[in-house]
């Protein structure tokens, strides 16, 4: 089996957490054939760490970009991304991830991922699961990302169907718009929860920089701009409101959503795929999502027999 991956990393000012996912990275039972991090304008020591371990480890190579001025999420972040995947040629690499500087990762993590993509052809996209650190406790909680999604901090993708859906959009819910994509273009997308898949997110996801509550709110915009059904929205953000934090960060979400509706913002413009995002979220709200996502699996399964 062609096992290359490349992973392409785009980072600003991880300091806090970069060694620890250098080195989680640099143990994995098979490793990389290429990382590229993209250093998108960091202030801190982050270039100096980078440099360290690009010295070691002859798989790391860093492209730099000039400081911005400030952290730019979303889309930011994917154009950093594409200018480390414009620094490669996809045929090398049977896989490409996203992948961020701020994971701890188990050992086998990337060598599972790929067992289970040569085990199923369809399957597109993959990870495993998100937990992060109570910040009082250190009590580890998950980010609850459902199964019929791969997590955005660590989207690992087979080449070819990275290359079919378009790619990432770049704007804040790129991490949503791929998956449905997928699946509306025939692939299957997947997450799972087992213990030598489950990774720390050192920065839980929807923090923000500037808060926890700021991210969900920019959480509620991205959903808008994907084109999210309202009632499922509200659905989503009831459900938001029995995790920490505990019912503001649902409100945050909703929030984010009926303002950016009330500003009259821009939204994804793709008729197929808000066609194909409701009917499945009107069915979710029907039969719960994972019977919805199967009956979409079904289908693409099917298809292919």
């Amino acid at each position: 089996m062609n096992r290359r991956y490349c992973l392409i990393t785009p980072c600003r000012n991880e300091e806090q957490y970069a060694r620890r996912t250098l080195e989680s990275v640099v143990k994995q039972s098979v490793a990389p054939s290429m990382w590229i991090i993209v250093d998108d304008g960091s202030k801190d020591s982050t270039p100096q760490i980078l440099e360290e371990y690009a010295n070691r480890y002859p798989f790391i190579r860093i492209i730099r970009r000039p400081d911005r001025g400030v952290r730019k999420v979303g889309p930011g972040v994917i154009e950093a991304f594409y200018e480390g995947y414009a620094a490669i040629n996809t045929d090398d690499f049977e896989y490409i991830c996203k992948f961020d500087l701020d994971l701890e990762i188990p050992p086998r993590y990337f060598e599972i991922l790929m067992e289970r993509m040569e085990q199923q052809p369809r399957l597109g996209t993959c990870s495993g699961k998100p937990y992060f650190p109570d910040p009082d406790t250190g009590e580890l909680i998950s980010e609850m990302c459902g199964d019929e999604m791969s997590v955005g901090m660590t989207k690992f993708y087979r080449t070819q169907c990275f290359e079919e859906i378009g790619g990432f959009v770049r704007e804040v819910m790129w991490d949503g718009i791929d998956c449905h994509t997928c699946r509306m273009k025939g692939w299957l997308a997947r997450s799972w929860d087992d213990a030598d898949l489950r990774f720390l997110h050192l920065r839980a996801m929807g923090s923000s920089q500037k808060g926890m509550l700021t991210g969900r709110q920019r959480h509620g915009f991205g959903q808008y701009f994907m084109g999210t059904w309202f009632p499922y929205m509200v659905a989503s953000a009831g459900f938001r409101m029995t995790r920490p934090p505990v019912v503001v960060g649902g409100l945050a979400m909703l929030w984010g959503y009926i303002t950016s509706w009330a500003r009259g913002l821009p939204k994804y413009d793709d008729t197929e795929f808000i066609r194909f995002l409701h009917a499945y979220q009107k069915r979710c709200l029907i039969v719960g999502k994972r019977k919805a996502t199967e009956e979409i699996e079904q289908k693409i399964l099917g298809s292919t027999h």
